[in-house]
This record gives structure tokens, sequence and C-alpha cells, in this order.
């Protein structure tokens, strides 16, 4: 079910009509967007991602949750389904849902050709107005290359790792080894 951009829905509403939705949407400003479905490449990183990241946190206080996760900004009332995310501690829930979490640490998006510009421009954007998030991890669809933007004192930093290289997400104490994220892709 998806309804016209142009029929605005408070947050309340969206996460009724979510619910029941069979397709998943994307709110901002009062209007819902349908997601697009992914491809077998863009899963199969996804879910490298969240069993790498796994790994190195069981046992620990952060916990690594799939795309099924809503995340909403605060700041701006986007709600959106990162492809990971991770909290480290205890979930921080929206006041009007609580089973969308507001306080993420790690934000991960695994790029794709319809929204590529979109995830590295306004979401990235979005993403850095959520206080607790101190990495977001934009991952190519096409080469063996991860994008690493990190909150650091003096701001945000961003550093990119190709073949070879290892993605250090100081805030989880965790890595991403770019070779075998990407090793044997479909």
């Amino acid at each position: 079910m998806s309804i016209p951009a142009r029929r605005r829905v408070s947050f309340e509403e969206y996460v009724r009509l979510e619910d029941y939705s069979n397709v998943r949407h994307e709110y901002f400003e009062g209007a819902m967007y349908a997601m697009a479905g992914g491809t077998p490449r863009h899963a199969a990183l996804t879910s490298r991602v969240i069993v790498a990241l796994g790994a190195q946190l069981r046992g620990g206080s952060c916990e690594v949750f799939d795309p099924g996760l809503r995340i909403r900004v605060a700041a701006t009332g986007l709600a959106t389904y990162p492809d990971v995310s991770v909290v480290c501690g205890p979930l921080e829930t929206d006041p009007a849902d609580p089973n969308t979490v507001l306080n993420p640490v790690v934000l991960v998006e695994v790029l794709s050709d319809s929204t590529e510009e979109y995830d590295r421009g306004e979401k990235l954007e979005q993403y850095r107005q959520i206080p607790s998030v101190r990495d977001v991890v934009l991952a190519s669809h096409r080469e063996p290359v991860i994008e690493l933007w990190s909150r650091r004192e003096g701001g945000w930093v961003q550093r990119t790792c190709g073949a070879g290289a290892r993605a250090e997400l100081v805030s989880i104490g965790c890595t991403l080894d770019v070779d075998e994220l990407y090793r044997n892709l479909p």
C-alpha cells in the first residue's frame, strides 16, 4: 500500500499505515515515500555487514539491527529504514511509537543506482543530526569501496576505504574488512 505524496499525514498516522503495509515507506514532512526493493548484490552486502558487526559485538552492550528497524531523526522528523543499524545500551524510542528508535550509534547504507545521490546527500545530512550517531557507513554497490563518516571532537571526518583496507568504526570497536565484505558478491 502506498499513498500519494501530496496527501500529508501525521507521524502517528504514518506508523499506523506502515503497520499494515506490505511495502516499507520512508516518512518526511508529512509525506510517505515507498522504498524500492534491492538487488541480490545489495542484499548480500547488507547481510555481510550485519554478520561482520554482529560477530564482533556479540556479548557486549551493542546490538546490530537489519533493515526492519525504523530509525527517526528527531530534529527533522525523518523516519527511515537504514540497511544496518547499531544501537548501544538501552533503546530510546519515539514517544509516538515504541517501535521507532531514536539513538543509533552506527548507520549503514548500501548504495544503489536509484538511491546513491540521496544517500550521499540529504540522507547523510539527516543522519548527522542524530546526536547519538558516531559513524555512518556508505557501501558502494559497484566496487569494493566503503565510505566512512565519523563524528570526532572537531566535527565530521570522512575516510574512503578501498580494496585491501579495513574501515575502523571506533565508536563500537569494530572493523569492516573491505576484501571480506566484497569477496564473490553476486
